[in-house]
């Protein structure tokens, strides 16, 4: 009872129109950058921090999360009609999504995809309301040795879960370590690699580095990209799908959303690997494997409701832990960050209306969705004939904008440039710059707790293994660390995500 009570005051808050507005404007762009190849959730994201300046706290957050799993639902747009995926979690999409287009199914292959993500969004909001609070309680009971052992936890297995090279992975969360501790240190007040630079006293703020990486990398990489001839499918017909269409669309729906949602929490995890597996279960599954490939509706349904599961609960760590889950999900901590907010057990209790807000607006956010992609899909499609070229001299701008609106600062602004031209790098080394981010806030909350701890047991080491909570995580840290050292396990792991690229 009190679980629905709870719901209800979220939706309280998520109804009042300004709040409404922020969400449309949300689930909207997050729609028009999953259709754009190219862009992504993260260097929206990153571009559009700034803003979250001049908003209230559930404002800000309702709008990047509709961004996030919009994105979800745009991916699959282009996917289906072009054979391109807007979005990384949308590149199983096109494998039997265009195939269906290909064959006069465009319509229908769009409406699976749609519902099966309205399915899944649905589901995955109950997910959060339901564990969310149980997960935050728990957490009320951790120390600081607990923290550290969590972060711990997080960071090996985002190396886990990352895409490709594994010493490339730890590399870039070494880097993002190293990053955090730039600044004056908290106990000691010692300048910590400020080079003299005043600016540097209170760090390198979060944004910056992400709008560098992500926002401005991430346009120089897209240009370095040939566009190359893009075949559109134009028929657009049979939109509303008929019963036996919603039989064939409902069991592979169910079973993603399930799959989605236990991965969404891991750390590391997400859409991609969510769409990736919900995929791989229904060719398992299937009583004709060879179908998949050559327009199986299961292979549309299946991984989109995947990816949009786990798009949401991957808010669930954030939310209740303060561990970012992936690369948006320390994005999110970044906002909050820069509202004066700390994601944790505390956030349910110090913000409820943004707590409780931000998950029903979540449910509004997919009804939303439905409503922009299945009516509106002949704009989307036209969107993508806009050639990217004419597309980054804007993305730029706003970058720059935003930079120094943080701190009216032209440093800023040069940083911003420079960790562009290091995201660029990142990129043609294929480096994936997504666990930067995740050891640029986690690094100093790992050094921050260490240090608390060692403090209060003065400066005994056994107090991460006599505590039962900080044990637990350290053995689930030692089991991964024994998967990323296993050969034959590492090898799969790599096979499996040189095929998903």
């Amino acid at each position: 009872m009190e679980l629905f009570e709870r719901i209800a005051f979220g939706f309280s808050v998520a109804l009042i129109p300004i709040n409404l507005l922020y969400g449309f404007v949300g689930v909207l762009l997050g729609t028009l950058i999953g259709v754009l190849p190219g862009l992504g959730p993260v260097a929206t994201i990153s571009i559009l921090l700034p803003i979250t300046f001049t908003l209230e706290p559930q404002q800000a957050m309702i709008m990047l999360a509709g961004i996030y799993y919009g994105a979800q639902y745009g991916g699959s747009t282009t996917a289906i009609l072009v054979n391109l995926p807007g979005e990384s979690s949308s590149v199983v999409t096109c494998i039997d999504g265009y195939q269906m287009a290909r064959q006069g199914k465009a319509g229908l292959a769009l409406a699976a995809a749609a519902l099966a993500s309205f399915i899944a969004g649905t589901f995955a909001t109950l997910v959060i309301a339901a564990a969310a609070p149980q997960l935050a309680e728990v957490a009320l009971e951790f120390g600081p040795a607990d923290y550290f052992s969590l972060m711990v936890f997080g960071l090996v297995g985002a190396v886990i879960l990352a895409r490709g090279s594994v010493v490339k992975a730890i590399g870039m969360i070494l880097i993002g370590i190293l990053l955090g501790t730039i600044g004056i240190d908290v106990n000691s007040s010692v300048p910590r690699f400020t080079f003299g630079i005043p600016q540097f006293g209170d760090g390198i703020e979060f944004a910056v580095v992400a709008m560098g990486l992500f926002g401005i990398g991430e346009t120089i990489a897209n240009l370095a990209r040939s566009e190359g001839d893009r075949t559109f499918v134009k028929d657009f017909s049979g939109l509303w799908p008929k019963l036996s269409d919603l039989k064939a669309i409902l069991p592979p729906s169910l079973r993603g959303m399930t799959l989605g949602a236990a991965l969404g929490i891991l750390p590391g995890g997400g859409p991609i690997l969510a769409a990736f597996s919900a995929y791989s279960l229904e060719k398992k599954i299937a009583r004709d494997p060879s179908r998949f490939g050559h327009g199986a509706i299961e292979g549309v349904a299946g991984p989109e409701s995947a990816n949009n599961a786990a798009a949401q609960t991957s808010f669930i760590p954030m939310l209740t832990l303060g561990l970012p889950s992936n690369a948006v999900m320390a994005l999110m901590i970044g906002a909050l960050m820069m509202q004066g907010l700390h994601a944790g057990p505390q956030l349910m209790n110090n913000k409820p209306d943004l707590f409780w807000g931000l998950i029903a607006s979540m449910w509004l956010g997919n009804l939303m969705l439905v409503i922009l992609n299945l009516p509106l899909v002949g704009i989307w499609a036209r969107f993508l004939t806009v050639p990217y070229r004419f597309l980054y001299p804007g993305i730029i701008l706003i970058c720059c904008i935003g930079v120094y609106s943080i701190n009216s600062s032209a440093l800023d602004v040069m940083l911003a440039c420079l960790f562009g031209l290091v995201g660029y790098v990142f990129h043609k080394l294929e480096c994936e710059p997504a666990p930067l981010l995740l050891g640029l806030i986690l690094g100093p909350l790992i050094e921050e707790n260490m240090r608390r701890a060692l403090l209060i047991s003065k400066g005994n080491f056994e107090t991460f293994l006599t505590r039962p909570i900080s044990l637990s995580f350290l053995i689930l840290t030692a089991i991964l660390i024994v998967f990323l050292a296993a050969p034959r396990l590492r090898s799969t792991r790599e096979r499996a995500f040189q095929e998903q690229s």
